[in-house]
């Protein structure tokens, strides 16, 4: 056990002094409180990792007091003890966020290992919040970077890192919100030409007069208030990168001389007669089907293969949502620091929310919620209704919600349900009871009994 402060809440003086001792017993520095108050004042140091507190006490007892201690240190894990065990209290507990629930009289090995599997928790939690901090550090300027764990992203990122040293054109195709002007950053700054400028030119939002003389630059004269010569986006992403967003969007003429650019390494000023050589890797991106635009004639065909060297899929939201929890608690951390805002994480039913709304506008729109969230939160903890109303009351994300049959015996929509819900959680029992509504050993019997049913010595694994 390393080296987290346990604090032990028993309003039994003879009980208290005993687990104690067997915390000290076991190495672990250890804290005493024999009421709820006391309890509090104590969590408040910075050392404390793990709660283990008797659940019926006067006053403050000890769901009050998980409770609270959720909202003052939500990293800190709870182990409730109890003489009169019934599941609706095991539920309550689990479903307030406790880590376990341990019945008197204790048995010594039992509460040990409890604690021993919160420490481990707690640690865990703590090195991924670390790392978090560590990615942001790694972000692009202004802390904005990529950020996410979930398979589909591990493989996009891996994509990237393969296209990035070479110098083929790269084509990012995804929705809306996915973040295609932070993956073309990556593709840059993991590339040779790092050191040379990121230029970004969103092709959508320019009218098109406008559009071809800021990528292909402008001659004195050219046109009535030309007053000057201007460089291109192309001349001044010269020896890095230029990133076109939204490509489709493109008119047929702005289309013309991009293809020429990309075959010759060369452009011609609007209103000019010469030929300027550029140096430019190009990255572009859309969320139409160029396919289908070339098909029905808006978009030319030589220019989309020019474009589509190496083309990069980027995973939406609703594809990697094992990695809504992350990205919320990152954006948290941005905006609470640019807006001066003591804000420390979510509520877990906040957290909930997050997690199962179906998030059409992807990354964009889950960092415009949080962002809001945070300039309007009343306390430490963003809570549900903190969030925009679009969030809380919006639809949920298809990955959440089972289709059962008409006629499933209810044995088996349980299983589902069990089996659906540990997909969603990586497998953590403990998490999953709790978006379930029952205890932790339910779980744990429900996945014995099934790998009896089917001859395993082992419960079934997850699904994959």
């Amino acid at each position: 056990m390393g080296p987290v402060t346990v604090l032990v809440v028993d309003d039994d003086q003879a009980n208290l002094d005993s687990v104690a001792r067997i915390f000290q017993r076991e190495g672990v520095p250890t804290l005493t409180a024999s009421n709820g108050p006391d309890a509090l004042a104590l969590l408040r140091k910075p050392e404390v990792g793990v709660l283990v507190t008797d659940l019926m006490m006067p006053g403050m007892d000890g769901q009050e007091l998980l409770k609270a201690s959720r909202t003052l240190r939500p990293d800190v894990e709870v182990v409730l003890m109890t003489a009169y065990a019934t599941v609706e209290t095991a539920v309550a507990a689990m479903r307030d966020g406790a880590y376990d629930f341990i019945t008197k009289p204790l048995k010594r090995h039992s509460l040990v290992k409890a604690v021993q599997k919160a420490m481990e928790k707690q640690a865990l939690v703590a090195e991924n919040r670390d790392l978090k901090e560590r990615l942001a550090d790694l972000g692009a300027p202004g802390g904005r970077t990529m950020v996410g764990q979930a398979p589909a992203f591990r493989a996009f990122m891996d994509t990237v890192r393969q296209a990035a040293p070479s110098s083929a054109t790269v084509l990012f195709v995804g929705e809306s919100g996915t973040g295609k002007e932070l993956a073309a950053r990556a593709i840059h700054e993991l590339s040779p030409r790092a050191k040379g400028p990121f230029i970004a030119v969103n092709c959508a939002a320019l009218p098109e007069s406008i559009l071809e003389a800021e990528l292909f630059g402008v001659e004195k004269g050219a046109f009535t208030g030309a007053v000057a010569r201007r460089e291109g986006r192309f001349e001044r992403a010269d020896g890095g990168t230029l990133f076109l967003d939204e490509v489709g969007e493109m008119s047929a003429s702005a289309q013309v001389k991009l293809l020429r650019v990309l075959q010759e390494g060369e452009l011609e000023r609007l209103g000019g007669t010469q030929m300027v050589k550029v140096d430019v890797r190009l990255v572009a991106a859309t969320n139409k089907d160029l396919k289908r635009e070339v098909a029905e004639g808006r978009f030319r065909e030589d220019l989309y293969y020019r474009l589509n060297v190496v083309e990069v899929g980027i995973p939406s939201l609703a594809s990697r949502r094992e990695d809504i929890p992350l990205l919320a608690d990152h954006f948290l951390r941005r905006y609470a620091a640019k807006n001066g805002k003591t804000v420390r994480g979510f509520s877990a039913e906040a957290l909930s929310v997050l997690e199962n709304y179906a998030w059409p506008g992807n990354v964009r729109e889950l960092e415009h919620a949080v962002e809001r969230a945070v300039v309007l939160a009343r306390g430490e903890v963003l809570e549900v209704g903190d969030l925009p109303e679009s969030v809380r009351k919006g639809p949920l994300g298809a990955a959440n919600q089972l289709v059962i049959p008409i006629g499933t015996p209810m044995e088996e929509i349980e299983r589902r349900a069990i089996a659906e819900t540990l997909r969603h959680t990586g497998g953590d029992k403990t998490l999953a009871a709790r978006l379930l509504g029952i205890a932790a050993r339910t779980i744990y019997r429900k996945l014995e009994k099934d790998a009896a049913a089917t001859g395993e010595t082992e419960p079934p694994s997850l699904p994959k």
